[in-house]
């Protein structure tokens, strides 16, 4: 198929403690609530999402809520580290003296795979970075974040997964989904592991995956604090189809496509288990109106259920300083 994948849609992480995750995306971070939904597979419990001032696909930081979820076991066959994007060594050091005033312990500004690259964990244990873009991508300001529009996070950027082995995972990025094999780095923190670069179409911070090649971690175990999916890409509605069309084509297990009310998505496991979603950029989260984080949002299917759902959702307490 002719379709590409144009970068990162979105990153979904899990939290025990959604009110202190909630704080330490729009308060900390300065990024935008931008829907309060539920999971729609276990509607009892929040999905929040956090991204631009537009909400833009390829911005957003989802939170999955798993109240009394033991930490995550760090490990391997898993996504092992979030980036967000900005612009410039200025915004590094402004976010090191940010995150060191609001007590987030955080490993300094530093280079890897030649981009500058702050890297810090979020409430709940989330390994997380922020990384220079040098001004590529898309980047649209929240006027009404606590930090300034110059050093405001631009947007997803790449993302790190690690596996026991690469053969797999290559054949399976570069085969099925149509990524670039664009380089191989060491990083700084691991010399005895390689970390290899796949690009989506012209590459770039927020159209990356890394994958980290550790074969002597234990398999990671889900919990508070890990990432259970990331989400690339597909431009258009219509092509969605044709993802999964040639993902059974080729032999790979799927979701089939999955309407999200805010966008389809296919799910897919890449051979070493990482859990991928391909999801549209449309019809986009503005689909019912205006954007409102505060307000319960709810897809079609589970609006006849808004009362019961809303009597058990617990509150979003964000707690005190």
């Amino acid at each position: 198929m002719s379709a590409e994948l144009t970068g990162l849609h979105h990153v979904s992480a899990l939290s025990a403690e959604i009110g202190a995750s909630h704080a330490f995306y729009t308060e900390v971070l300065g990024l935008r609530p931008v829907i309060r939904t539920v999971n729609q597979d276990a509607p009892s419990m929040y999905h929040l999402f956090y991204g631009d001032g537009r909400g833009s696909p390829g911005s957003d930081m989802t939170v999955f809520d798993m109240p009394r979820a033991a930490r995550e076991r760090r490990g391997n066959r898993s996504i092992t580290r979030t980036t967000f994007r900005v612009d410039g060594d200025a915004a590094l050091r402004f976010w090191a003296e940010r995150l060191r005033a609001e007590g987030v312990v955080h490993g300094g500004v530093r280079e890897r795979d030649g981009r500058g690259w702050l890297e810090f964990d979020d409430d709940v244990g989330t390994a997380l970075a922020l990384v220079d873009d040098g001004g590529t991508g898309e980047a649209h300001p929240w006027e009404a974040s606590p930090v300034a529009s110059e050093h405001q996070i631009r947007g997803l950027g790449l993302v790190e997964i690690t596996v026991p082995e690469l053969q797999p995972t290559d054949e399976f990025l570069a085969g099925a989904l149509g990524l670039r094999r664009e380089r191989a780095y060491t990083p700084a923190e691991s010399p005895r592991h390689r970390a290899h670069v796949y690009a989506m179409v012209e590459g770039g911070a927020h159209a990356e995956i890394h994958v980290r090649v550790d074969d002597a971690l234990p398999p990671a175990r889900y919990g508070s604090g890990g990432v259970h999916h990331f989400a690339l890409r597909v431009p258009r509605l219509d092509e969605i189809g044709g993802w999964a069309e040639r993902l059974t084509e080729l032999g790979h297990a799927h979701s089939g496509v999955v309407d999200r009310h805010y966008f389809r998505s296919v799910y897919v496991r890449e051979p070493n288990g990482v859990l991928i979603e391909l999801a549209t950029d449309g019809p986009g989260f503005d689909v019912d109106g205006p954007l409102d984080g505060e307000r319960l949002s709810l897809p079609p299917l589970l609006e006849p259920r808004r009362a019961e759902i809303e009597a058990n959702l617990r509150p979003l307490v964000v707690p005190a300083n």
